[in-house]
């Protein structure tokens, strides 16, 4: 997803010029169209990500736009304290953008992984937290981000889409398939999973699959409402820890609006044999391949 934000980013600070952009000594091979475009409005801020965050936030209090660029977990675990002092409480417009979310980093093992990130930032005050599910979501997305004022965070990440998954207009909640026996949902590429393992099933329509790209999840859509009521089972799909995901989030708004579900959530383990290997490595031992996913749903309809 890497091309498609700084092809978004070089046409949108074509246009604004009170953009700066911050490195963390990344971007190498993917960041030099907006580095050219941007000259002097471009930093390089070192490995340093906790003074770069507050670099940003210095800039975005004169009224300028602060975007901070990482690879996810140096763009939110080291810094989290200058995230949540400097910029939310604050409510700073700086736009943190990760690369790499989830497993994303495969074999780079859990130094590089962020299986953790949306519960961090998405408990800070004023945070909203942007999850593209494929390349060709990303360009709306960055710019309904960075049309919203107040601290955000842009989660990028790897999946191939299927030709057949079409991309609709941006809405936080948005169906990506229709079926009948089950409702599935999920954020960021893993559902692309959830889809191969639809498409994969003698019954090819077993479920309703909804995407949602925005965590704290503002509200209950009435088709995601519709469905649930309709099929009665939820399936919750996200390469992000049980703690603080989409589950958790999802699961207080159910909660709150007295709505009944049997709910199976497949989320990401750690580290349960102790070893790293691929994304797709990890996505199979935490159940959030597509085979493992297809299990997981047919086990649900046969209920």
């Amino acid at each position: 997803m890497r091309k498609e934000f700084s092809s978004t980013i070089e046409e949108i600070v074509r246009k604004n010029r009170n953009i700066i952009f911050f490195t963390g000594d990344l971007g190498f091979m993917a960041l030099e169209n907006v580095r050219e475009v941007m000259g002097e409005r471009f930093i390089n801020a070192g490995v340093s990500e906790q003074n770069m965050i507050s670099m940003a936030s210095a800039i975005a209090a004169e009224g300028l736009t602060s975007i901070c660029y990482s690879i996810a977990p140096f763009a939110v675990f080291r810094p989290a304290e200058q995230i949540r002092i400097d910029v939310c409480l604050h409510n700073r417009n700086v736009k943190i953008v990760g690369n790499g979310g989830g497993y994303g980093y495969g074999i780079m093992g859990s130094t590089h992984h962020a299986i953790e990130d949306i519960a961090v930032l998405s408990s800070f005050q004023k945070m909203k937290c942007f999850i593209p599910f494929c390349n060709e979501d990303v360009e709306q997305i960055v710019k309904k981000m960075m049309s919203t004022h107040g601290p955000a965070y842009l989660r990028l990440g790897y999946g191939v889409k299927q030709e057949e998954t079409k991309v609709k207009p941006y809405a936080h909640t948005r169906k990506i398939m229709t079926g009948h026996n089950i409702t599935i949902v999920g954020m960021g590429p893993v559902i692309l999973n959830a889809v191969e393992a639809v498409n994969g099933l003698a019954d090819r329509e077993p479920g309703d699959i909804f995407v949602i790209s925005e965590i704290p999840v503002p509200e209950l859509t009435d088709e995601f409402v519709k469905s649930i009521l309709k099929t009665g089972k939820l399936l919750i799909v996200e390469d992000h820890v049980s703690r603080g995901g989409l589950g958790e989030n999802l699961s207080m708004l159910l909660l709150k609006h007295d709505i009944h579900t049997k709910l199976s959530h497949l989320c990401a383990q750690g580290y349960p044999e102790g070893l790293y290997g691929s994304q797709g490595y990890h996505h199979m031992i935490s159940s959030l391949d597509a085979e493992s996913i297809k299990k997981t749903i047919r086990e649900i309809i046969d209920e």
